[in-house]
């Protein structure tokens, strides 16, 4: 007998790769298999940029970053030219899953959502994310459950301390233990609260990936075979399944499951230097000598001069200094496109140090996005689809790198994530069915009978 699901809980995985969880290691992650089989599952594609921060406010509003106006961690408060705002939970303005539910009565457990600190009130309980500042902090609501909690299951572990080290050891430590400590809180609020909805994020996926994926990743240029931590993010992944498979047991029988990532991972070869090459191109000015490595603005730039300059990243912000725009715009308006289609023509020319094709994609915001809000980018840029990095940093002596101006980081971002979605209904697909993150929010606020947000980006999927 079947029935409807009353309830849905959502595991987030941050990072978590399809054809790792589909593919590789399926057969060692049992409780993601038996969702797999007995539900439907495939690829989720993420917001553009994919990136942590905003793709998880996406997913549960269901918007695009233009209409957001968030367009990675950091962006322009304004058109100043150093005037940028980390992305905190105050930042977006629209509603959540969880709000549209509250309005109804429903109440929801929320933990670790990115962003959520500072945390904010909803119909239920939550606790803040990452970028929370360490356990002393406000951290929940109400502001009685951090007591609660940590009698249960002890202080919050928001984060690793610096998942860009080269002392793997203790980074593995430390992403273990925040995970444990995740899942401990998911473990408690799941039996002890009543709740219809139920989310939790784990960011260790993510940190296990940019620390250690050139150690456990066959294809990438520096793996080196039967090295000491080869196994180490399958064994993250199993220990992960094992914490699934707990949440489960509490989830019900009347309770629909959804595993989700933000996106995926994927090899980074290596970084290009994009203000370098805005440096020699002509279309940025400094005002004096580059000694070691330094962030264009602390070098000081000739903004009379400049025309472009750029954000680095997992992928690049690029900026035109727009006359009667910028403060000291010397772009005229009427050269903006023109000068956009070159800057695009040239970047997507750009090879590797041989001069061999990366691959790499250059985006308009009016393109790709419904609306736009806030400061957003003229051009967003992914050298070789991502498989490169965006170096901001000036000082390299080269346009290509091979190392990370922030520290250790071998993995960046891929377009696609995962879903797995299974229901009491015990719905079977004749094969993998492909999603976008924009559908996740309408098609969750399908189940408890609510009609899609306004201006969403997505679709409500019919097997939901």
């Amino acid at each position: 007998m079947t029935m409807r699901p009353k309830k849905l809980m959502v595991i987030g995985l941050d990072c978590a790769a399809p054809e790792l969880v589909f593919d590789r290691w399926r057969d060692r992650l049992p409780n993601l298999n038996r969702l797999m089989s007995q539900g439907i599952y495939g690829p989720l594609e993420s917001s553009m940029p994919p990136i942590t921060v905003p793709a998880w406010a996406c997913m549960m509003s269901g918007k695009d970053p233009g209409y957001l106006g968030v367009y990675g961690f950091r962006n322009r408060k304004d058109r100043s030219y150093d005037n940028l705002g980390m992305a905190t939970s105050l930042a977006f303005k629209e509603d959540m899953v969880w709000d549209h539910l509250g309005r109804r009565g429903k109440k929801s457990v929320v933990l670790s959502f990115p962003p959520s600190y500072p945390v904010k009130p909803i119909v239920g309980w939550s606790t803040a994310c990452f970028l929370t500042p360490n356990s002393q902090s406000a951290y929940t609501h109400p502001p009685e459950l951090k007591e609660e909690l940590e009698k249960a299951t002890g202080p919050y572990i928001p984060d690793v301390m610096n998942f860009r080290t080269e002392d793997k050891d203790n980074l593995l430590e430390q992403i273990h233990a925040m995970a444990k400590n995740h899942f401990d809180q998911a473990e408690y609020m799941a039996k002890e609260k009543d709740w219809d909805f139920f989310m939790m994020v784990e960011m260790g996926v993510d940190r296990i990936h940019h620390g250690l994926w050139k150690y456990c990743s066959p294809s990438h240029p520096r793996f080196v075979p039967g090295n000491p931590y080869e196994n180490s993010i399958r064994d993250f992944y199993i220990y992960s399944d094992q914490r699934i498979g707990k949440l489960l047991e509490l989830a019900g029988p009347e309770t629909a499951v959804l595993v989700v990532s933000d996106h995926g991972a994927r090899d980074m070869i290596g970084g290009i230097c994009i203000n370098e090459w805005l440096i020699q191109e002509g279309y940025l000015k400094l005002n004096g000598p580059v000694e070691g490595l330094q962030n264009p603005s602390k070098v000081g730039i000739d903004w009379e001069n400049t025309k472009v300059w750029a954000e680095g990243g997992y992928y690049s912000r690029i900026f035109l200094n727009v006359r009667g725009r910028e403060p000291q715009g010397c772009v005229a308006p009427e050269d903006y496109e023109n000068l956009r289609t070159e800057l695009t023509e040239k970047l997507t020319a750009l090879g590797d140090e041989t001069g061999n094709p990366i691959g790499t994609i250059i985006y308009k915001p009016e393109d790709i996005y419904k609306q736009i809000n806030g400061i957003a980018p003229d051009l967003l840029a992914l050298f070789g689809d991502l498989s490169w990095r965006a170096v901001g940093t000036v000082g390299h002596g080269s346009v290509h790198t091979r190392e990370n101006d922030t520290g250790p980081d071998d993995a960046n971002h891929a377009r696609d994530g995962l879903y797995i979605y299974s229901s009491p209904q015990g719905e079977v697909p004749a094969s993998p069915h492909r999603a976008a993150l924009y559908d996740i929010a309408p098609s969750i606020l399908k189940l408890y009978g609510i009609a899609s947000p306004e201006n969403g980006a997505g679709k409500t999927l019919d097997f939901f």
